[in-house]
């Protein structure tokens, strides 16, 4: 891996997890399942945005 990959890999990662911890405390505080799908969604689309334009 080169270390532009990296550095794109390591900065998606934490967009991704400050997306979720703001999603989080902005809109599910208290509803567990509701949390747990709207982080499983996140997931998945970065997921899919990975695969579909960095993955070479």
């Amino acid at each position: 891996m080169s270390k532009q990959s990296v550095v794109v890999s390591a900065v998606s990662v934490a967009v991704m997890v400050v997306l979720i911890v703001g999603v989080d405390l902005a809109f599910f505080r208290d509803r567990f399942w509701l949390r747990l799908i709207a982080n499983i969604g996140i997931v998945l689309v970065f997921v899919a945005c990975y695969f579909r334009f960095l993955k070479h």
